[in-house]
């Protein structure tokens, strides 16, 4: 029983012998009945006082605990702020599994970690693993952990995240690469929860609360055959979809001033003001990167520029092109795929395995689109 909740003993027995062995073992008062009713009375009054003053005390606790996970979350648009009271009725319930979507680097690990540090289970870790980072059997003794001799290399028994997690918070991102095989997996700890280590026979409880996260369409994911449907519907208890930060309006330049101030302080010099034209300059970009594209930039722009002072020439041109050039017509197919490679390289912030992997193509493809024009 938790330690803040009064406990008032009662019993048949007279004895100061009994009284003083249920005040040692935690009691707040012995009570005789039917002798002493009306100091019973009094100290069940007593009681529910301190529960309430103690409940109190526990919601406010939650809500300074959740205004300091969620103070790195900038911006003050409608379409955040949208997100964020959503997410702060999921926060108290530490059970509820959360799916977060939006596009590469709209912030997506940083509001889980709000989750988790916000709520019930902060005192216990926060583990984070990229699906995409490990091939299948790596990622699944990443997961489940492994038994000595499980495998080859298996030298010695290895928890998994699970197993590290436990009490806490799990965060998969790019969840939709999580292989075939392991979707089952992941559904059956899911809904058992249970699990069982590679070369194990015994399976045993967890307890940790699931966050994951995908910059694609899981709906239609499941549409192709390419995830679960049943782990779907199980992952998709809550959703919040984080904004664009092109959808932010001026998030863009409170984000601007809150990384010029942390770059200044992380590199030792003086913080420089955010001029007109700057501003100017970085509402004028689209940021296909999001977030990560102009944390980037700021970072660099500090580096390159006069101590003191946010040099606008060094945000590189095309990084403030607000739209390619329209594929003049009549055009050949290798004109118009080449025309839509680029335009995939832009929107995923010139990462070429994402862009390839969106148009459905290798990436070998990709290249060659964008070097030559190759329609075949």
């Amino acid at each position: 029983m938790p330690a803040d909740i009064p406990v008032v003993a009662v019993g048949a027995s007279t004895s100061h012998r009994v009284a003083a062995q249920a005040v040692a073992a935690g009691a707040s008062d012995y009570f005789a009945l039917p002798d002493d009713r009306d100091g019973l009375r009094d100290a069940l009054a007593v009681a529910v006082q301190r529960r309430r003053a103690a409940i109190g005390r526990a919601a406010l606790s939650l809500l300074e605990a959740q205004a300091h996970a969620f103070r790195e979350i900038v911006g003050e648009s409608p379409a955040l702020r949208a997100v964020l009271e959503r997410a702060a009725r999921v926060v108290p319930h530490a059970e509820a599994t959360v799916l977060l979507t939006g596009e590469t680097g709209t912030g997506k690990e940083l509001l889980a970690r709000a989750l988790h540090y916000g709520g019930p289970r902060a005192a216990a870790p926060f583990v984070e693993l990229n699906c995409a980072a490990l091939p299948a059997p790596l990622l699944e003794s990443e997961l489940f952990g492994h038994e000595r001799g499980a495998f080859t290399d298996a030298r010695t028994a290895k928890p998994g995240l699970f197993e590290v997690a436990e009490g806490g918070t799990l965060f998969l991102d790019e969840i939709d690469r999580l292989a075939p095989e392991l979707q089952g997996k992941l559904l059956r700890a899911l809904e058992q929860k249970t699990m069982r280590r590679l070369g194990a026979t015994v399976s045993h409880t967890v307890d940790v609360r699931i966050v994951a996260a995908t910059n694609t369409d899981l709906a239609a994911a499941v549409q192709h055959g390419l995830f679960r449907e049943d782990l779907y519907y199980r992952l998709n208890v809550v959703t919040l979809e984080l904004p664009p930060l092109r959808a932010r309006g001026q998030d863009v330049v409170l984000l601007a001033e809150f990384f010029l101030s942390r770059f200044s302080a992380r590199y030792g010099l003086p913080e420089p003001p955010l001029t007109p034209e700057a501003r100017r300059t970085l509402l004028a970009h689209s940021w296909p990167g999001n977030i990560r594209e102009l944390r980037n930039t700021i970072e660099r722009t500090i580096l390159l520029s006069p101590a003191g002072t946010f040099a606008v020439a060094e945000l590189e041109p095309a990084r403030v092109t607000t739209a390619a050039a329209p594929v003049p017509f009549p055009a050949t197919l290798a004109e118009i795929q080449k025309a839509a490679a680029r335009a995939m390289l832009a929107a995923t912030g010139g990462n070429r395995s994402e862009a390839a992997r969106r148009l459905g193509i290798s990436r070998s493809r990709l290249l060659r689109l964008l070097e030559r024009g190759d329609a075949n």
